[in-house]
């Protein structure tokens, strides 16, 4: 089969890979439906973290199941199921209490690259929810979105402890800022303050529940946030980039008291203990358990109670994979999509 292949920064090809087999007894091979390019695939696109030999790319899926190993019990082929970015049992006691990405045999989902017609899932039983039916076509990008982004942006509004009449503040614009808007707005938050200067993220996150805008970044930021809340600042923060300035923000922009929901992938991001010590916030985030909200989140979308999928403003043929990179690259596109 031909999957996008990382060869070097800016350097995505569509070319021939190994086609995925049974390798354990848990795996499963998926044929898949939908897949997509990802945020964080741009810092080894960029060159950060860029890999020393070619690999395959991505890591959010969703798709019907094609073939399955001798172990697995709990999906079976002509299924459609979404998976997580970590495959995980789902029992072993960190996954009990809700952590399957770091379970203790977490297996990184784009060591498998999902921007490809078919792949390879390790722990099938722990990994796959499967729906009650074939989804029409029209759901395949909701669907696709609880894979990842949806499942990072709930995670963090979750873990910014978002709950009815309070304010949020959401530092990032990307698709996981944008549904980390979403969350909030379904988990009852009052106030849901995006801070954005792209008028097209704007409008989606107003179309997703945010109630005001703020433009600044920094100490500028911050600053405007403060105003907003009477000099106190957000109850909950989530912080959807991973840079040294958008943590700082997250963080200055919580109230003593607050959370911060950080889910950016965190790239030369340390903290002044001294100010973290006399801020008095709760710090939790990290990568998504999007394997904990997959079937609250998969049955919303079914439901038509939510429609993430409006996160894709893009859609290329996946031979044109290329093109998905330099249009998020270049900020031409929020998220793409990627039609197999």
């Amino acid at each position: 089969m031909k999957g996008a292949v990382l060869y070097g920064p800016r350097d995505v090809r569509f070319v021939e890979r190994e086609d995925p087999r049974i390798i354990e007894p848990t795996d499963a091979i998926l044929r898949i439906s939908a897949t997509c390019v990802c945020g964080s695939d741009l810092w080894p696109y960029r060159g950060i973290d860029a890999p020393r030999q070619p690999i395959p790319m991505g890591h959010e899926y969703c798709g019907v199941v094609e073939e399955i190993g001798s172990e697995v019990r709990n999906v079976r082929p002509g299924q459609f199921v979404v998976g997580s970015f970590f495959a995980s049992d789902n029992t072993c006691p960190i996954c009990r209490a809700g952590y399957q990405s770091r379970c203790v045999d977490a297996r990184i989902m784009g060591a498998e690259g999902a921007q490809a017609p078919f792949l390879r899932v390790p722990l099938a039983d722990g990994t796959l929810v499967p729906t009650p039916e074939l989804p029409p076509d029209d759901l395949l990008p909701s669907l696709l979105a609880t894979s990842d982004v949806l499942g990072t942006g709930w995670f963090a509004a979750d873990a910014a402890a978002v709950a009815p009449g309070k304010t949020v503040a959401v530092v990032g614009d990307g698709a996981v800022g944008l549904l980390g808007v979403l969350s909030a707005k379904q988990m009852g938050a009052e106030r849901i303050i995006l801070m954005s200067r792209h008028e097209d993220r704007q409008k989606l996150g107003r179309e997703f529940g945010a109630t005001d805008i703020v433009t600044e970044r920094g100490d500028e930021g911050v600053a405007r946030i403060k105003d907003m809340t009477d000099g106190l600042g957000a109850h909950s923060v989530i912080e959807a980039v991973g840079t040294q300035q958008s943590m700082m923000q997250a963080i200055r922009s919580t109230r003593p008291g607050g959370h911060v929901g950080y889910v950016g992938v965190s790239h030369g991001v340390s903290l002044p203990g001294e100010e973290l010590f006399f801020a008095e916030v709760h710090l939790m985030g990290g990568p998504a358990p999007v394997r904990r909200y997959l079937p609250e989140l998969i049955g919303m979308v079914l439901d038509g109670k939510i429609n993430p999928g409006k996160v894709f403003d893009q859609t290329v043929p996946l031979e044109q994979v290329a093109e998905g990179y330099r249009a998020m690259d270049e900020r031409r596109a929020i998220k793409t999509l990627l039609t197999v």
